[in-house]
């Protein structure tokens, strides 16, 4: 969960965007409407996810959306959110009206959502996470995220095809990324979580634990009405699914995470990530896991 400050700088990094962030992709998942909501405020990040009139995203500050960001070391150091990339924003941000990251690009064309976002630091410079200062001394990253995003794909309705390219420059080398490629926040209400066992193809509880496991996870409202979860091709780096409740907050979410790590500094340039959103009832999500399952067992 990203941190939230009780008492906020007076300065401000935030500024009206270049690009114009307000745009909708809309289709239909199982006959019903979905509406795909991005914002200038967040910078071009998915702000709103909603099927058959239900909200599956809660949407808060500038770190609680639909989004993708990177979590790195400085000179061989890591902390968590000391040194962190984020799509919608920084934690600076709050609930403000803007955001720190920059939209350089946006389009909705031919069923496509498509974005550049220059990310911000979730911390400002001089500003602490879990008692350990920033690593970066700007506010704005030149780590830049680009995301596509599509509804449904060839034989699956009940998923979003979303493909994520960070691009990693070289002014601080790393030998530590740690790329959330996608996150969800969700409301409350996805109460239950579950794990896809491919080898049974079936939705198995998970113990109520924080953390990451090897296989997809699914977030859904205990009647099963609606669910949402995610898969990422076997072909890429080993992924690790995770799943979290922040109940103060009355906020789940899941992620996808992948993890880069050299004895030698990393190479700088685009790392590209596909991830398969899974979302509808329960059961659309555990037919469409299996699915994807299967076709990417012999690739």
């Amino acid at each position: 969960m990203k941190a939230l400050l009780l008492l906020l700088p007076v300065w401000a990094f935030a500024q009206a965007p270049v690009e114009s962030g307000d745009a909708e992709l809309s289709g239909t998942i199982g006959g019903k409407p979905l509406v795909i909501r991005t914002t200038s405020r967040l910078a071009g990040a998915i702000d709103s996810v909603k099927w058959d009139g239900v909200e599956f995203i809660n949407s808060h500050d500038h770190g609680r959306q639909l989004q993708s960001a990177i979590n790195a070391d400085v000179d061989g150091v890591y902390h968590t959110e000391c040194y962190n990339p984020t799509e919608a924003g920084s934690v600076v941000d709050a609930l403000g009206p803007k955001s720190t990251s920059r939209l350089e690009f946006l389009s909705v064309k031919d069923g496509v959502l498509s974005t550049r976002t220059r990310m911000a630091y979730w911390l400002a410079p001089g500003m602490k996470s879990h008692g350990q200062l920033a690593q970066n001394t700007t506010p704005l990253s030149d780590h830049v995220l680009a995301k596509q995003v599509r509804i449904g794909r060839p034989g699956m309705d009940h998923v979003l095809d979303y493909r994520v390219t960070f691009t990693v420059p070289a002014d601080r080398p790393h030998k530590y990324l740690q790329i959330e490629a996608l996150t969800g926040y969700m409301p409350m209400t996805f109460s239950e979580e579950l794990r896809f066992d491919a080898k049974a193809s079936t939705l198995a509880p998970l113990p109520r634990q924080n953390g990451e496991i090897r296989d997809p996870v699914v977030l859904s409202t205990p009647s099963g009405s609606h669910a949402m979860g995610v898969f990422t091709p076997p072909a890429q780096p080993a992924a690790g699914y995770g799943r979290f409740l922040f109940e103060h907050d009355q906020v789940v979410k899941w992620n996808c995470v992948f993890r880069l790590r050299q004895a030698e500094p990393i190479k700088p340039g685009d790392y590209a990530f596909q991830c398969y959103v899974v979302i509808g009832t329960r059961e659309d999500c555990r037919r469409t896991l299996a699915a994807l399952t299967q076709e990417f067992a012999g690739r």
